[in-house]
């Protein structure tokens, strides 16, 4: 584990990424299997390993110990150390439907009337709205908004190193770069951010760190994530919503789409994600909504009402 993070993560993940990977290796990994000699290790032991996790952990968190080692012995059985991947073996537990907490409908509404009082509110309707990811967003330029044609381009994400320095990196995948058309009352919450923006600059004068970014402190310099984070908490608790994770908001636009008839394909390149199977497996939640949608739609179609054609 140690090589593959060293030798191998550490050139193609985020340093973020990579913080994490060595945290579930050195808490989860290494204190349950480090002991396995690599050529005898099994599905079984990998089997209970998981099972017993699930004892401490979400089921989500277990499944990303499962993806970390099965990349990492991936690279194991390419350089031959072992002949067979016994990750690939095991199936790691499906992952809970109450691990997606979506705000509803009206959950939304209250939210969006709580932001909107606030000087980033643009930061919290661009959030709900499109589902970006928190870096996503704190990482958008005015070059990468176009307020004319009602357009939005996700070419990089703000991201807090190791070290504390915050740096903009890469999106997470190929296809998380993205264009997106914005809302109507998107482009009219932008136009008014960006006019306030614009005040706080003259306000701020040689105090000002010019960045182009959308959305920055009263001095222009990067928004914290952290700082970002209790923001929205801080939203929630004002809005007398119960506590979501920031992650929620991207889980809810989703929701929402799906649950309007867009197709599943379309939420997956909103949302940026890698494969379809991502947008399906974690918004199964919405599929009883939807097939009864479908019912009601075969029953007008076969069935109408009587006048109806």
């Amino acid at each position: 584990m140690q090589l593959w993070l060293n030798d191998v993560a550490s050139a193609t993940v985020r340093d973020s990424t990579l913080q994490r990977y060595r945290q579930e290796v050195r808490l989860h990994i290494a204190p349950a299997l480090g002991d396995v000699r690599l050529d005898r290790l099994q599905p079984q032991q990998l089997a209970a390993f998981y099972r017993d996790a699930q004892s401490h952990l979400s089921a989500g968190s277990v499944r990303r110990l499962h993806a970390v080692l099965r990349r990492s012995l991936t690279v194991a059985q390419r350089w031959g150390h072992i002949a067979v991947n016994p990750a690939t073996l095991v199936e790691p537990p499906p992952l809970q439907q109450n691990e997606v907490r979506p705000l509803s409908v009206s959950e939304a509404h209250s939210f969006l009337a709580a932001a909107g009082d606030s000087e980033l509110a643009a930061r919290w309707v661009l959030g709900l709205s499109l589902g970006l990811r928190q870096g996503e967003v704190l990482g958008l330029h005015w070059e990468d908004i176009d307020l004319s044609r009602g357009t939005l381009c996700v070419r990089r994400a703000l991201q807090r190193r190791s070290d504390g320095r915050l740096v903009e990196v890469a999106p997470k995948t190929a296809r998380s770069r993205r264009t997106l058309p914005l809302p109507a009352s998107v482009v009219t919450v932008l136009a008014e951010h960006r006019v306030g923006q614009q005040r706080l600059r003259r306000s701020a004068g040689p105090r000002w760190t010019e960045s182009d970014l959308v959305f920055t402190t009263r001095t222009g310099t990067p928004i914290h994530p952290r700082n970002d984070h209790r923001s929205f908490v801080s939203l929630l608790r004002r809005a007398g919503l119960r506590r979501v994770r920031l992650h929620d908001l991207r889980h809810t636009t989703a929701s929402l789409l799906l649950t309007q008839g867009v197709s599943p394909r379309v939420v997956m390149e909103i949302l940026g994600h890698s494969q379809i199977s991502v947008t399906m497996n974690t918004y199964s939640h919405v599929s009883p909504e939807l097939s009864r949608a479908a019912a009601e739609g075969m029953e007008q179609a076969l069935w109408p009402a009587e006048g109806e054609p």
